[in-house]
């Protein structure tokens, strides 16, 4: 069990040699254990958001210079008494700061220990806690504004706010069953259905977002499919603009993945060349092919190549039908456009192929944007209130369906206990969102996620 009370001290930056790091305290008794191995100005004494050059020192011995940042509460992050160390980015200088905080009384920090504590002191709520965990990992423009917009509240205050109402009708509705007898409503249930429908209305475009905030966070999983020399090794290094794949004229020269990653405007696709498809008495070439249909068969993308200028209309037609069977959304993409036959080219056309040269780079822009409206409902505007989260989407999720039995039930004139216990519900899903209601397993899970020093 973790000590709130504790004073911890932990590695703010990342391991490795630097110019600079910083090394965070938190806790009651931070800036008392900072002042003691600092020499400069008296820590206790100086004023919130300042900063102080001078020296840690074990005794008489100069650990490092330093600049010591004093935050004291509740204006920190984590909201206690609060003191960031910026020293020299060497390893050892920081291992031998944090030795001699730790001897004066300070521990090192859980995972995401800073952060948990800024919820529990009501700095973050849990939802935007969370957006601070994905805001460190994210990995492209889109999923930093995504991140961004959560931990400045995003969706999560304006439920916090609607839970707050429907706090107020459940105490009506429980204040109504103490007069059972006397046949009297407070919660007055017109005000009450406008209420649960505006919650509806608010939490139905955030149910329908996930799909896309799933790809802005986690990226797409792309495979690269189709018979031998089709291009697909050509295609990868054309959309990676770098030899990244062999490309030889030999069929089943591609007999393992190749993978590889591109951020197409904000959006991550780790893209998968794989074996040709075609029969083979080749033992490793045959493992290579088998192991290409399972990629297919649990892809969330398939990018499936056709040799335009070595295909007839009748053999796409029998591959097209093979990909009907997969889960996966299939993009056709038709290559070697620029030498194909003129009747396989109008099949392809009229059958909305996407139609490339990956040898000669061209109309790969046409193939990105299919790829984004493919991944992406809609554009992304910037604010977009969208669900990353899949511990959020359940809890909108069961949340939207206890209103809805809330609405249904008023609406049919159930009596007032029923509601009251279909109203309980959405309230303990909607804190379960943003932390009103958690578990220290709850919070151990999420927080067991962060970096140490965050």
């Amino acid at each position: 069990m973790l000590n709130d009370k504790d004073t911890i001290v932990a590695p703010a930056t990342s391991p490795g040699v630097a110019a600079l790091a910083v090394i965070r305290l938190s806790g009651t008794n931070a800036i008392n254990i900072a002042s003691t191995v600092f020499k400069g100005k008296n820590l206790v004494d100086a004023e919130s958001h300042t900063i102080h050059f001078g020296s840690i020192r074990e005794n008489d011995k100069v650990i490092d210079e330093v600049l010591v940042s004093v935050f004291k509460n509740p204006h920190s992050y984590t909201g206690e008494n609060s003191v960031e160390i910026s020293c020299h980015g060497s390893p050892v200088v920081v291992k031998e700061i944090i030795k001699l905080l730790i001897k004066q009384g300070a521990r090192l920090a859980e995972p995401g220990e800073f952060t948990r504590r800024a919820f529990l002191n009501n700095k973050l709520d849990l939802a935007q806690a969370e957006a601070v965990g994905d805001l460190i990992h994210s990995e492209t423009e889109l999923s930093r504004q995504v991140a961004v917009n959560q931990m400045r509240g995003g969706y999560s205050k304006n439920l916090a706010h609607m839970r707050e109402e429907l706090i107020h009708f459940a105490s009506l509705i429980e204040l109504e069953l103490d007069f059972g007898e006397e046949d009297v409503e407070f919660a007055h249930r017109e005000d009450l259905i406008r209420l649960t429908q505006a919650i509806l209305d608010f939490i139905d475009p955030l149910l329908a977002s996930f799909d896309q905030g799933n790809v802005i966070k986690n990226g797409v999983p792309t495979v690269i499919a189709g018979k031998p020399n089709a291009g697909k090794s050509t295609l990868l290094n054309a959309l990676l603009n770098e030899e990244r794949a062999i490309v030889s004229d030999i069929p089943g020269t591609t007999r393992d993945f190749i993978e590889d990653e591109i951020v197409i405007d904000g959006i991550s696709f780790r893209f998968i060349d794989t074996a040709g498809l075609r029969e083979t008495t080749d033992k490793v070439e045959h493992i290579g092919i088998q192991r290409t249909k399972e990629r297919m068969e649990k892809a969330s993308l398939i990018l499936y190549l056709f040799d335009l200028s070595n295909e007839t209309p009748d053999s796409i037609a029998g591959q097209v039908n093979d990909l009907q069977n997969l889960d996966a959304r299939v993009i056709k993409v038709g290559n070697k456009a620029d030498i194909a036959q003129q009747e396989t080219l109008q099949y392809a056309r009229e059958n909305k192929f996407v139609l490339i040269a990956a040898s000669a780079k061209q109309n790969l822009e046409q193939l990105k944007k299919e790829l984004l409206r493919t991944v992406l409902n809609k554009e992304v505007k910037s604010g977009s209130l969208i669900v990353t989260n899949l511990r959020h989407y359940e809890a909108l999720r069961q949340t939207h369906e206890a209103l809805a039995r809330v609405k249904e039930g008023i609406e049919a004139g159930i009596t007032g206990d029923l509601v009251a216990q279909d109203i309980r519900q959405a309230l303990h899903y909607l804190g379960e969102l943003t932390g009103a209601i958690t578990t220290d397993d709850l919070l151990g899970n999420i927080f067991s996620k962060f970096c140490i020093g965050k």
